[in-house]
């Protein structure tokens, strides 16, 4: 069963899945139900051959064999011999082929099936035991389509025989910041008697700090000192300076032989308990108090603005440097400071973290556990404990990394888990042995922490968004969503044409989650939305009025939470991206990089600074008072400066300005509440209206909101 019946050109990195999909000439996954074609290929092992001649190699030279990635369960074998085996994507492989080398030489990779807990059923649950991501096995936003094969970059690399492996730069700030005592260490394999220099260079590639050295056995340890270092902020606060380190290997004879270049940035961070949190409960015991979710950088409290990131592609093999770049840039667009990289996908290739290092943003990374009451065999713990040293040691270096968490939602009713279970008491020690300076929670959410809503009004209570924003209290809000369909351009490149209107249960609509993906309901909602703007008479009125509702609702949420500062201080949406074209979903980008009008709303409700109001309803009559909060927020690290609200009524071409606000001089990171503005609703012509606020000078602060009306 292991041996293969034919052989297919590979493309490394990628997956087997589209391997055979463009050997066998398979329509896409991605377009109507495709996707049930591929799922014969879950239960079959791989075969990966390659084969070489000898590369002749000088005496002081090795055959390496490296992988940063294969999915999930493996073997080497290299001429016939098995001189490997591993469970487990996230470990890299580094294996030493020299001595068995030939003249002719065949390097297989043997790749096992899924891994399954139980045969049936075919769900999440299956992936209770293995540490691979579970929503691959199907999700409320991603099909049953389950990935294996080499994920990440893969080659034989040929290196000195007296090499460092492993080059750490660990660091602490003084209190002040005003000094990093930094520990550098290098550890390696024949490095006896050989010289190294390590330089630190800032970011106009000037030399800040200096060592030099020989080594006397395979590890050296060096402290040194840096004075007055320029801090990594995220992009909202300051600047995310980077300095390059640079780190050169030479033989007793002064010839280079080894070069390793990184970037580092210096900064502190905590979990602080929240304004006001110390105080709940009020009596004993307080053992599940409100727990730290309060960020602190560098010593400053900032107010964490976001989202819930997930694979970009449902197979990661394909995942390029740019397609990071392109989200992360949006990411920015949207006045994002933090991304949650959820627990049920993949911990992301190294371009991902040097992106969020560059551009200033934060990264809350969650371990590959979702859902699932992860029990801890003795076999998973062990794979566990290797997986997640793996994670940690590649990803600690990065100044973007600002939070370990265990997973999502593992505290619940269909999950199981407590903070007693031995996977989470695991991955807490990990985390503390291996990274101690950054903050680690066991999973998402803890008590005090927001997981939901997700539409825009709940059918059975009735109760839309607005109402159920206001009687919240959270100190984060890391999970909240709004569906809308994707646009009918996206629709018409997924669904075939016979079944593209109306939009229909047990079609393709359904299998890209428009209907009866999420507790009995649909991300299409299509009985809300025409509840609010009557019946729509094509697609393209469907389509606008969904976005609406999503674009409305996530404004709501985001400036709502942001009031509550600082008893709040995270804000992030379910959820930002998607890894295939959706019909309807949660997501501000549908797949794959192209943002919903939703978008764009959000990143008018992040704005550093902006004019907000609160309102208590969507939908208005005619001779409805009309009545909300004004405010202004300032996520600013500096003050800002009195000025002028002008707020205004706009129905088609219909303008009335109802009141004018002098707001006061505001400190750094404050809000300011304003008046109750009341106003008598008269009869418009439109079926919906605007409320925009305009600040005199600041045109950057302005803002609207639009509304359903009825005559």
């Amino acid at each position: 069963e292991k041996k293969p019946v034919r052989w297919i050109k590979a493309m490394v990195p990628g997956a087997v899945q589209l391997d055979i999909a463009k050997a066998e000439k398979y329509q896409p996954f991605f377009y109507a139900e495709h996707w049930k074609d591929y799922l014969w290929m879950e239960d079959q092992y791989y075969t990966y051959r390659t084969s070489f001649e000898n590369p002749h190699l000088a005496a002081d030279e090795r055959l390496f064999f490296v992988s940063h990635g294969i999915d999930y369960e493996f073997e080497i074998i290299f001429n016939d011999e098995k001189i490997f085996y591993q469970e487990g994507m996230f470990t890299p492989v580094n294996l030493d082929l020299t001595e068995k080398i030939k003249d002719n030489n065949t390097l297989i990779v043997l790749v096992y099936p899924v891994p399954k807990l139980h045969a049936l059923p075919a769900d999440r649950s299956q992936a209770a035991q293995v540490v691979k991501p579970a929503v691959s096995y199907g999700w409320d936003w991603h099909p049953r389509l389950v990935p294996l094969g080499i994920w990440d970059e893969t080659y034989l690399e040929i290196q000195h025989s007296a090499e460092v492996v492993t080059m750490e730069m660990n660091y602490i700030l003084n209190n002040e910041l005003t000094r990093a005592d930094i520990n550098l260490e290098l550890s390696g394999r024949n490095l006896e008697g050989k010289k190294f220099r390590w330089l630190l260079a800032d970011a106009s590639g000037a030399e800040v700090l200096r060592s030099e050295g020989i080594f006397h056995d395979n590890e050296i340890k060096v402290p040194l000192t840096l004075t007055n270092p320029r801090l990594w902020w995220p992009h909202d606060q300051g600047v995310p300076y980077l300095y390059t380190s640079s780190l050169q290997l030479f033989n007793i004879n002064g010839k280079l032989m080894q070069t390793i270049i990184s970037r580092t940035g210096f900064r502190t961070i905590r979990l602080v308990m929240n304004e006001g949190a110390l105080n709940e409960p009020s009596g004993f015991p307080k053992t599940r108090s409100v727990p730290p979710m309060q960020f602190e950088i560098n010593g400053r409290k900032i107010f964490c603005k976001g989202t819930n990131w997930v694979n970009p592609e449902i197979f990661p093999g394909i995942i390029t440097r740019e397609r990071y770049n392109r989200l992360i840039d949006l990411a920015l667009e949207a006045n994002f400071n933090i991304l949650r990289v959820w627990g049920g996908g993949i911990v992301n290739k190294e371009s991902f973290f040097d992106l969020c290092d560059e551009k200033g943003i934060l990264v809350w990374q969650e371990f590959p556990l979702a859902c699932n009451d992860y029990t801890g065999s003795p076999h998973y713990l062990s794979v566990l404990e290797q997986e997640s040293a793996s994670i940690i040691k590649r990803l600690r270096k990065h100044p973007s990394l600002a939070l370990w968490c265990g997973g999502n939602e593992l505290f619940n009713n269909w999950s199981g888990m407590t903070d007693q279970s031995a996977a989470l008491r695991l991955l807490n020690s990990q985390c503390f042995r291996l990274d101690q300076n950054t903050p680690f929670i066991p999973t998402s959410p803890v008590m005090g922490m927001g997981h939901g809503n997700y539409v825009f009004r709940d059918k059975n209570s009735g109760e839309e968004v607005f109402q159920e924003m206001a009687r919240s209290k959270f100190t984060a809000y890391t999970e909240f969503g709004m569906p809308a369909p994707a646009s009918v351009e996206i629709l018409k490149t997924i669904i075939p044409e016979t079944e593209l209107w109306p939009p229909k249960p047990g079609t393709s609509w359904e299998s890209h989650h428009a209907f009866n993906s999420w507790q009995e309901n649909t991300w299409l909602c299509r009985d809300i939305i025409e509840d609010y703007f009557g019946p729509s008479e094509s697609l393209e009125e469907l389509v606008e009025n969904g976005q609406l509702l999503q674009a409305e609702g996530y404004k709501c949420i985001y400036e709502e939470a942001r009031r509550q500062k600082p008893y709040c201080s995270v804000a992030a949406n379910w959820c930002y991206n998607e890894p295939w074209p959706t019909a309807a979903n949660n997501s501000l980008i549908s797949w794959p990089d192209i943002p919903k009008p939703g978008f764009y709303a959000v990143s008018n409700a992040c704005r550093p600074v902006l004019a907000s109001a609160r309102f208590n309803k969507f939908k208005w009559s005619a001779g409805e008072t009309l009545d909300f909060e004004l405010w202004i927020l300032n996520d600013l690290p500096e003050d800002v400066s009195s000025g002028k609200v002008k707020v205004k009524v706009v129905s088609g071409s219909e303008e009335i300005q109802i009141h004018e606000w002098l707001f006061s001089q505001m400190n750094a990171n404050t809000n300011q509440q304003g008046p109750v503005v009341r106003y008598k609703l008269p009869s418009f012509q439109s079926d919906r209206f605007k409320i925009i606020l305009e600040v005199e000078g600041h045109p950057d602060y302005n803002s609207d909101y639009t509304f359903a009306y009825r005559k």
